[in-house]
């Protein structure tokens, strides 16, 4: 396996800071946003799919320095009642597989999105209870009319261009659960899989490790997240796991998103490195940082030296002991 970073963070750094810093963190790769709500700070997709010479100096930049694009990241809401911000997503969405098919990048990650109620709805409407009866039937009308016809063009297009596509499971949006995840797959193609983050999973009341095999086992495992989530029960005791105060309120939220090994063990940690190796996922895995009481810097790095320490970077040798 390899160890990247999802450059949104570096934001305020031009694209030859940004690389520069990475690799002088030590990592091998890189995952960068295109568009929707990670911005485009290191990637202008028209500049780039319009012009051959602008793309393979971009790409000169990466690779100079030893370092890979893991993935192309655009996550927006393609499914959106809102038409106007539904057509942009979709728009960059489709640009981005096109230039992670021209530049080789095997992954594009996105959210699957969430549909509205009905055709005339304002606003989404994320379903979380099959009674009273009215939310299941939205349910159902949301995966039939909206999120499977979607994927299953959208999919196929990915599929075309060699691209994987994957499905960050956050909740708020129609695939955020394994089951989810597989049931959209078994609908499309098997160019959907999943950019499984554990921080998402936690938070839900479910296992990484479980997850890493159930989707392991699919090979519907395209990219992952390396991004943590402190629990404080004694704050789930008063809001529940689907609280909905600001993440800004940490003293007083159900769940923080951390730096990996501040909200779950480092052996914890190591057991997903352990599984996703075991169960066929031998390729990136990106850091996110999203701690709301680390800067950037410090919350980068604890991720970075946690990471170095258990992550599986070389091929296992024969059992020569066996």
């Amino acid at each position: 396996m390899k160890l990247g970073v999802f450059t949104v963070l570096f934001s305020q750094k031009n694209f030859i800071e940004m690389l520069d810093y990475v690799k002088a963190a030590g990592l091998d790769a890189v995952e960068i946003g295109t568009g929707g709500y990670p911005g485009d700070a290191h990637c202008k997709l028209d500049e780039l799919l319009e012009n051959e010479g602008a793309r393979k100096e971009y790409l000169e930049q990466v690779t100079s320095r030893g370092l890979t694009i893991s993935a192309f990241s655009c996550h927006g809401n393609p499914i959106s009642p809102d038409k106007a911000f539904a057509e942009e997503s979709n728009q960059v969405l489709l640009k981005t597989i096109e230039l992670a098919s021209l530049l080789n990048v095997p992954v594009v990650n996105c959210f699957s999105g969430t549909a509205g109620d009905h055709e005339g709805a304002k606003y989404p409407n994320w379903p979380v209870a099959p009674w009273p009866n009215e939310f299941g039937d939205i349910l159902k009308w949301q995966w039939e009319e909206k999120l499977i016809p979607y994927w299953k063009e959208v999919g196929q297009y990915a599929k075309d261009h060699n691209v994987k596509i994957g499905l960050e499971l956050h909740g708020g949006f129609l695939v955020h659960t394994p089951y989810t995840m597989l049931k959209l797959r078994e609908e499309t193609c098997d160019a959907i899989g999943a950019n499984l983050d554990p921080s998402h999973l936690w938070w839900q009341g479910i296992d990484p490790v479980a997850a890493i095999k159930i989707l392991g086992k699919a090979g519907a495992i395209h990219h992952f997240h390396a991004k943590d989530t402190y629990i404080d029960q004694d704050n789930v005791n008063m809001y529940g796991l689907t609280d909905m105060q600001p993440y800004g309120n940490v003293q007083t939220r159900a769940w923080s998103f951390r730096s990996v090994g501040c909200g779950h063990s480092l052996q914890e940690w190591s057991d997903m490195m352990s599984a996703l190796r075991t169960f066929g996922y031998d390729y990136v895995v990106s850091i996110e940082h999203e701690d709301p009481i680390m800067s950037i810097e410090e919350g980068f790095m604890r991720a970075v030296n946690n990471l170095k320490s258990i992550i599986i970077k070389d091929q296992p040798t024969d059992m020569w002991w066996a």
